[in-house]
């Protein structure tokens, strides 16, 4: 069976899970190394917060974990000849995407990926939740600049916005009986309250994306991501305050292909997700977590040589 690979973003159980694999794997350990490095002192710093098991969801750290470990995953799989169809970003897991298919140099995406992390670490306190609702169900309960943040599937949403009103909003929710779940973070990513963050990302946008060499699915657009969408700096830059619409976009992959759905990030997220498609349900796909019950990968390297 063919392969896609699915890259995990904000709402993942970020990438603590996978630091047993640093030392202990050749290619994820050398790969981590050279994205850290990369990064400077914003790596070394996120990198030692890492593997001391330090909190790791303030934006300044969360968001470089995220690619490096995405990134070094990916890499793995690809180092064992395994040559996926398609790929699929969650979030900042679209970057990593994007990266592996040749999109933007490694060199380019971490550079957006700290910009990223500059421009957001000055906007005020925010947050994301995860209810088990529809979009349409959650429309009436918004209020101020909290806003749908992403579409995972028919009922699991996302919200995201500053504290106090997403306070008022976890409130109505539950009180109306939805199942209402905290995310780990502290930045109100994909709402308006990251709009100043997106118009300092785009002033300063330096990067010369190409098309993509292999098919890439946009949480952004629902749907394959065009070449426009690859070269457009706006394209990339209101993904800070943009919903994801990942559900729809797993949706458009898998009834073009019938594949393994290998999740290469930290903990199953997005396999959760994939499991309730109606192609997995079927049988039509599988769905993978490369990292195991024991974080290691050697479960998922077997079944995919």
């Amino acid at each position: 069976m063919d392969v896609a690979l699915m890259f995990p973003g904000q709402g993942s159980q970020y990438p603590r899970m996978a630091a047993s694999l640093y030392g202990t794997d050749a290619v994820f350990t050398s790969v981590i190394d050279e994205v850290f490095e990369l990064f400077g002192e914003v790596g070394s710093l996120a990198c030692e917060d890492w593997l001391s098991g330090a909190d790791i969801d303030h934006v300044s750290r969360a968001q470089p974990l995220l690619f490096a470990v995405d990134y070094a995953l990916g890499r793995t799989v690809l180092s064992w000849g395994v040559e996926p169809v398609a790929l699929i970003g969650h979030s900042a897991g679209e970057v990593v995407a994007a990266t592996l298919a040749g999109v933007f140099s490694l060199e380019e995406a971490v550079s957006l990926v700290r910009d990223r992390v500059l421009s957001a670490v000055p906007i005020p306190s925010g947050g994301m939740l995860a209810a088990a609702a529809s979009e349409s169900d959650l429309l009436p309960y918004l209020e101020g600049d909290v806003a749908i943040a992403a579409v995972n599937s028919a009922r699991q949403t996302m919200l995201a916005g500053s504290d106090e009103p997403l306070a008022r909003v976890r409130a109505r929710l539950e009180a109306d009986e939805f199942i209402v779940v905290t995310v780990p973070a502290s930045t109100p990513f994909h709402s308006p309250a990251m709009q100043p963050a997106v118009d300092e990302a785009l002033a300063s946008w330096s990067a010369s994306p190409v098309a993509p060499s292999m098919p890439v699915y946009s949480g952004y657009t629902g749907k394959l991501m065009t070449s426009e969408d690859a070269l457009s700096a706006r394209f990339w830059t209101r993904q800070l305050t943009d919903a994801v619409y990942f559900g729809p976009a797993l949706n458009e992959l898998v009834a073009m292909y019938d594949v393994l759905l290998v999740e290469a990030g930290p903990g199953q997220t997005l396999t959760s997700f994939a499991r309730r498609t109606k192609a997995v349900r079927s049988g039509a796909s599988q769905v993978l977590p490369l990292l195991d019950s024991s974080d290691t990968v050697d479960a998922a390297r077997a079944r995919l040589a």
